[in-house]
């Protein structure tokens, strides 16, 4: 089997989850024997694009000229079987779509976010959950707070191409959802439930898990609102200083003053910084529990699934695909002061008991032998019900 992989990869300088996946995944693919034809961008190249051509990334969004000639002549040359896309922003664009479908080339794609409905992408506006846009024909309120990076002008055109590309979305062949909530997301946008696979991702096996480690550990590439970097640490600071062990923060972003603040007043409380993947490693043997404290609904964090690989246990919030993620290996509560604050000294007591039940929920649902079988059977289903071309 023939795979087009299309994806925009987000800047180096903005670390990504996402990228990290669609990395993993085309490896996987591979290794299953899969012909893989890479189809990627990078927002990097902007930087290095002639005037000309950055003249022409307004409207990007909506049809990239460069991008539909290249994936024609990829397609001429090497007749896949599938087009599976990610991220189209900003240039690849969802125009690809109908490319594939000039061609009889059936595509599907992974949803990572909420960028159907939402310009930002997150349903998070203002320090909190925002769904003013869904269910309108004109996702003006985007417009209005500037929803896309901040301004008014790239915002409009963001919205102008989420309308322009509803059609060109419910004419997709076949959705992977990671979650069930992004299933029911699909859905209130119209997409049939029978063209809605849920499928999760996975991460690499690290191999079997290191002895339990002591305290907490949060990581994130970005130290941001939406990770929930303030709530983490509004909570921490209801206890005594060492009640509980370490708490290891690591990442950059935003946030990174408020945590270097409260590392220098609290002994309890370790800034890592950014963390290299060696560094992440020794950082997740050294721990007893791993957090994730999105106070918006993230998809599925990488971060989560990088702990039950390496055989810890997850206190997270009951936002988005993490009390999916989570499962039995942990403990999931309110996005709320109060309520992370009083998980932290049951999770202390139980992690060790916790610690056995997330590597084998890694190994049952996130491993990428299970995970890629389930997305081979998905591409056969696919290229099967489309018929010839």
């Amino acid at each position: 089997m023939k795979v087009v992989v299309a994806h925009n990869r987000y800047r180096e300088a903005q670390p990504s989850g996402e990228n990290t996946i669609v990395d993993l995944e085309i490896d996987q693919l591979a290794a299953a024997g899969v012909e893989v034809l890479p189809f990627l961008r990078s927002s990097d190249e902007i930087a290095t694009m002639s005037p000309a051509a950055k003249a022409l990334l307004p409207v990007s969004p909506i049809y990239a000229p460069k991008a539909q000639r290249e994936l024609a002549e990829l397609i001429r040359a090497h007749r896949p079987d599938v087009l599976h896309l990610h991220n189209p922003y900003p240039l690849i664009s969802p125009w690809i779509v109908r490319t594939a479908h000039r061609f009889g080339l059936p595509v599907i794609q992974t949803v990572h976010n909420y960028r159907q409905v939402c310009a930002s992408g997150l349903y998070f506006r203002d320090g909190g959950i925002c769904h003013d846009c869904r269910g309108r024909t004109l996702p003006l309120p985007a417009v209005k707070h500037r929803c896309y990076r901040g301004s008014t002008a790239q915002s409009a055109l963001m919205a102008t191409a989420l309308t322009v590309h509803r059609p060109t979305w419910r004419s997709v062949d076949g959705y992977l959802a990671l979650t069930d909530a992004i299933k029911d997301h699909l859905i209130g946008y119209g997409i049939a439930p029978e063209r809605i696979t849920v499928k999760p991702n996975a991460v690499a096996d690290p191999g079997p898990p290191a002895p339990l480690g002591t305290g907490f550990l949060f990581f994130s590439g970005r130290l941001s609102e939406e990770k929930g970097v303030r709530l983490l640490l509004d909570a921490w600071q209801r206890h005594p200083d060492g009640a509980y062990g370490p708490l290891r923060v690591a990442g950059d972003g935003d946030l990174r003053p408020l945590v270097e603040s409260v590392a220098a007043q609290r002994g309890d409380v370790e800034f890592l910084g950014r963390l290299d993947r060696p560094a992440i490693d020794a950082a997740l043997s050294a721990t007893a529990v791993v957090l994730a404290t999105p106070t918006w609904h993230d998809v599925l964090p990488t971060v989560v699934l990088e702990a039950l690989a390496a055989g810890r246990p997850v206190l997270g919030t009951a936002l988005g695909g993490v009390p999916y993620e989570v499962g039995d290996a942990g403990w999931v509560v309110p996005a709320e002061v109060d309520a992370l604050s009083a998980a932290f000294p049951v999770a202390a007591a139980e992690a060790a008991a916790k610690a056995p039940l997330a590597r084998l929920r890694y190994e049952r649902t996130f491993h990428p032998d299970v995970v890629t079988k389930h997305l081979l059977d998905t591409y056969a289903n696919l290229v099967k019900a489309r018929g010839p071309s």
